[in-house]
């Protein structure tokens, strides 16, 4: 796990600037990789790289590395790497190429993609197992070649600009460069207030964009060479027919894809620990683990405030590593350490994020400890049908879909809900707008504000551009404007969403929730926080292979079955009080601790300063003002 950084410019030469612009990226990003720092100067082209040490830990190993182990690879050109994430089967890649004459230098898994980049070019993707954005120079060419992987795991920004193509893992890097001034896109700030997360491929800032998970992108001459080209979209694993097969044979299906999943992530050379919460997920992935013989510690954070609470997961997680036989470690968290880790947070969270402090805090504990690998139980619902919005949404929708087709439905819901609402949750105001479909059912639950809201937040002007440019973006190849209701009628999606076509539609909501709520938030949050306190987190349940294993048997999962079916994975399946214990999620006491910070930053806001309004609304306006320095009104 590192922090990448690069240059191409269109000029054959970079120039001595452009060195001190990857200078400044790769010192952003130092906590990303404490182990080593690297600078590699081409001729139109200068890299970075910040690494954190996993695999093959000795000096031949660090970053930028060059290729120069075949034939092939001269022919194509001198090959330079920057690479960010892990390949959980470069032994067995390395062990297809070695049987093929291909000589190597080290044991990491960077020389590898070398290899099979200097072999089979874009054509390699689909053979990798892991998390990874990367970047592959090739001199002779001019050529840059980006990508990332299925689910987005690992984060990859790059911007235009008038001398060339910068590129690196954190937008704050990029910013650090001085290379793209820092003005806000309305599209992001927009998406941010929606959501309560920037969504893809939109930054906070004009002209940084993510490359889309699942995508390529070739530079040439400073310049791309098209848009980015989509070579895996996991949205399809939720629209396969699927098997018809027994309870009994799906749970084999399940504990066999599981366990190769929990082995594969077990691959490093340093130690590796597991957060280890009161939830099935994060349990299994411990009862897994200590399967296969991996005696992992368990790392547990606690709050005072949830003492004696359902919300308190130290006793139960104290009683699944007793289950398992695994060392376990609880870190107590207070309101005082937030408050002062508080600045801290801010200036790691690389796009503003109502989220992510759970992680931040259970990151530290392990770090605390000595480790760099953390496996995380994160994904395990979007997989396995594990939230209830699974359940309710299809329902919800259906009633919603009904009323719509009722002519002059929408002003009476509209009027009825707003004598009904009287101060209640502010969302229910959203319910004539989004009832009419699957995807606006999603927004409802799932998102922060509500677009016309937006007007008194950032202006009408900025919430006018930033609502247009997320309905019309061109810059992610299965974005829509538009879905065709089940009523026939051509409906507006919600700002920033793309269609949930499944199988079913419980299978729509966990393809909404992958490829928003798991892709913008919960991964980006675990990769800003962890590698804050430069430690790898692995996703043993986000895993592409698992998800194409599963894929057509998923409908198999609805109505807690999957989730049940998780839990009795390991051998020594989770005790029944754990399965059946009520979902209370990763939370943090945030309500009483920003009960305590003052109002300044929302008394001027009439939404946000009424008694009633949620701790996340909050929250977001003291992440944008404190953190990036946005006070939009």
């Amino acid at each position: 796990m590192c922090g990448i950084a690069g240059f191409v410019s269109t000029e054959p030469a970079a120039g001595p600037s452009a060195a001190d612009a990857i200078r400044n990226m790769t010192d952003c990003m130092k906590l990303r990789g404490p182990d080593a720092e690297g600078i590699w100067h081409g001729a139109s082209a200068v890299l970075g790289h910040r690494r954190l040490a996993i695999q093959d830990l000795e000096a031949r190993s660090n970053q930028p590395m060059h290729w120069s182990g075949s034939e092939t690879a001269t022919a194509r050109g001198n090959l330079t790497i920057v690479f960010n994430g892990e390949i959980y089967n470069f032994r067995e890649l390395r062990d297809e190429l070695a049987s093929q004459g291909v000589m190597f230098r080290t044991t990491s898994d960077t020389e590898v993609l070398l290899a099979l980049y200097a072999r089979d070019r874009e054509r390699m993707l689909p053979r990798l197992r892991g998390m990874f954005a990367f970047a592959i120079w090739n001199e002779a060419a001019r050529e840059l070649f980006l990508a990332r992987d299925p689910y987005g795991i690992k984060p990859l920004y790059y911007a235009e600009t008038p001398r060339g193509v910068v590129f690196a893992s954190q937008v704050k890097a990029i910013l650090a460069s001085g290379l793209i001034s820092p003005t806000a896109e309305p599209a992001g700030l927009a998406g941010f207030y929606l959501w309560g997360s920037v969504p893809e491929p939109w930054t906070l800032y004009r002209g940084i964009h993510a490359l889309p998970c699942g995508s390529w992108l070739l530079i040439r001459n400073g310049k791309p060479v098209s848009q980015p080209t989509v070579w895996s979209d996991i949205r399809e694993s939720w629209r396969r027919p699927q098997d018809r097969i027994s309870q009994a044979e799906l749970q084999e299906r399940v504990r066999a894809a599981v366990l190769d999943s929990a082995r594969a992530h077990l691959v490093s050379d340093v130690p590796v620990s597991v957060f280890l919460s009161s939830g099935i997920d994060s349990s299994a992935i411990a009862g897994l683990i200590s399967q296969l013989g991996s005696r992992v510690e368990g790392i547990t954070v606690g709050f005072d405030e949830f003492s004696s609470r359902h919300e308190d997961e130290v006793p139960i997680a104290a009683s699944i590593a007793q289950h398992y036989g695994l060392p376990h470690h609880v870190r107590r968290i207070t309101r005082a350490e937030f408050e002062a880790d508080i600045p801290a947070i801010l200036s790691a969270m690389d796009q503003p994020s109502i989220d992510g402090v759970n992680t931040w805090f259970a990151a530290k504990a392990a770090a605390e400890r000595g480790y760099k690998v953390v496996l995380s139980g994160v994904g395990g619902d979007e997989l396995f049908y594990g939230y209830s919005l699974m359940r309710e949404l299809p329902v919800n929708a259906r009633r919603g879909r009904i009323a719509s087709s009722i002519p002059g439905s929408r002003p009476l819901v509209r009027a009825a809900i707003a004598a009904f609402a009287n101060g209640r949750h502010p969302k229910l105001h959203g319910i004539a707008d989004f009832m009419h479909s699957l995807e606006g059912v999603y927004f409802l639950k799932r998102c922060l504000f509500l677009p016309d809201e937006l007007p008194a937040l950032i202006g009408p002007e900025l919430a006018r551009e930033g609502l247009e440019r997320l309905a019309t973006n061109d810059r992610v190849p299965h974005s829509y404007a538009t879905v065709r209701a089940r009523t026939g009628k051509e409906e507006q999606l919600p700002p920033g969403m793309s269609p949930a076509k499944a199988v079913t539609d419980v299978a729509g909501v966990c393809l909404l929730d992958s490829t928003h709520y798991l892709r913008n938030q919960l991964l980006r949050d675990s990769d800003w926080a962890s590698m804050a306190h430069s430690l790898e987190l692995r996703t043993p349940l986000v895993d592409a292979t698992l998800l194409r294993t599963l894929s057509t048997v998923h409908s198999g999962f609805a109505n807690g079955a999957g989730k049940r079916m998780l839990a009795h994975s390991p051998a020594s399946p989770l005790p029944a009080s754990i399965v059946n214990r009520p979902k209370s999620g990763f939370a943090v006491p945030m309500t009483e601790w920003l009960a305590a910070m003052g109002e300044r930053h929302w008394q001027n806001v009439p939404m946000l300063a009424a008694p009633q309004t949620p701790w996340t609304r909050r929250w977001a306006r003291v992440v944008l003002e404190e953190g990036f320095q946005l006070a939009v009104r």
